[in-house]
């Protein structure tokens, strides 16, 4: 495998070189802000440098390239194959109802035979990304896991945008199969948050709506503990995301048995807080703060996590995929926590990624997938 990375800013013209088609398949990773990415212009230079490739990517609310974290620019990743094969399957998504059959849809058009995995980049806003899972889950096999994350749009939270090979656009996820025993891929997630205040019950929601916390209305008392933050709701909700402790797992403990969540709005008439992932009934959750040392050493040990899956063999390529609220927290201190992913990958890993509204993947090898929010997670790659 052999990786080349290009990055532009806003107002500068795409200085692509158009580049030979290679022997084997071809994927380009494209990320960038929302203005930068609506911009067909910007697409149509990614397609005429490398006609062959297979484009894939989202907006965010950052792109990471390298050791650096950069806004309203455009990445442009290309990872040349000499073994595996690259598939795109792509879907459109209206509502959050949706996202169980969409999920399944995904995979059926997935051509099956020699898939080894599957990377997944999706409309942050309309999607219950729970359900998306749970959906790619209940149709793939035991032994392909799915990787990526939910397109962003900075801390506007108005309108996300997916490329799906072709002009990126609204309401669309796409999935990229990676196929053949050559490629090799470790995956790790982790947060670094610190839990705090009393443990609430879910006492009624509707899939990714939470209504009411111990009975009681829930926006009413997360404002009560957000203080002076509560007037810059839903933004200020991302430097305070839950621990949402799923019903099933009550009792069960460790890093496994929780998962983070995050805002994405609220309504103020229904005093409800729409999230990005699933809020079942009966689920327990507690508040959330940043611990800054905590947040760096994440997504170091994630990094650990996905190097150690490929058992020895050198990182070429790392897909980090970090959370909107981490980078509105750490602030100037961002590029730390991709400078701490470069000590533990070394200077010759590409790093590509962005930061999101939700990220999917497993915590590590033998973990269910799943969506979290506020964590660092990494796919690393490898071609032998």
């Amino acid at each position: 495998m052999q990786v080349s990375q290009t990055v532009f800013s806003a107002g500068e013209l795409p200085r692509l070189t158009p580049m030979p088609a290679p022997a084997g398949s071809q994927l380009a990773l494209i990320f960038g802000s929302t203005a930068m990415l609506g911009d067909p212009a910007n697409f149509a230079a990614v397609r005429a440098a490398y006609p062959s490739a297979i484009i894939a990517g989202c907006s965010t609310a950052g792109e990471i390239h390298g050791a650096s974290v950069s806004d309203d620019t455009i990445v442009v990743t290309v990872a040349s194959f000499a073994h595996t094969q690259v598939r795109l399957a792509k879907a459109e998504i209206a509502e959050a109802s949706q996202s169980f059959a969409v999920g399944q849809a995904l995979v059926d058009a997935l051509p099956g035979d020699k898939l080894r995995h599957v990377l997944i980049f999706s409309d942050g806003l309309k999607v219950n990304g729970t359900e998306l899972v749970r959906g790619l889950r209940d149709k793939l096999p035991p032994s392909v896991e799915v990787t990526g994350g939910l397109s962003a749009d900075g801390p506007h939270f108005k309108r996300t945008l997916v490329c799906a090979d072709g002009v990126p656009a609204e309401g669309q996820i796409a999935v990229v199969g990676l196929y053949g025993e050559s490629i090799k891929i470790g995956y790790g997630s982790q947060g670094g948050w610190d839990s705090f205040g009393l443990e609430r019950e879910i006492t009624r929601s509707d899939g990714n709506v939470l209504y009411d916390l111990d009975g009681k209305p829930a926006l009413q008392l997360y404002k009560h503990y957000l203080g002076e933050h509560a007037d810059q709701l839903p933004v200020s909700a991302l430097l305070f995301p839950l621990s949402l402790r799923y019903p099933e797992r009550a009792g069960t403990g460790g890093a496994q048995s929780a998962v983070v969540r995050t805002i994405l709005g609220i309504d103020e008439a229904a005093q409800s807080m729409t999230f990005a992932g699933d809020m079942p009934q009966g689920g327990h959750v507690r508040l959330m703060k940043a611990n800054f040392d905590g947040l760096i050493a994440g997504a170091s040990d994630a990094a650990q996590i996905g190097a150690d899956a490929l058992q020895g063999h050198p990182v070429q390529l790392a897909l980090l995929i970090s959370c909107v609220g981490r980078k509105l927290v750490l602030k100037q201190r961002v590029e730390e926590e991709v400078e701490g992913v470069r000590d533990v990958l070394g200077k010759d890993a590409v790093l590509s990624g962005f930061y999101s509204y939700g990220e999917i993947s497993p915590h590590g090898v033998g973990d269910a997938c799943e969506l979290h929010n506020q964590t660092m997670t990494i796919t690393t790659f490898c071609e032998v």
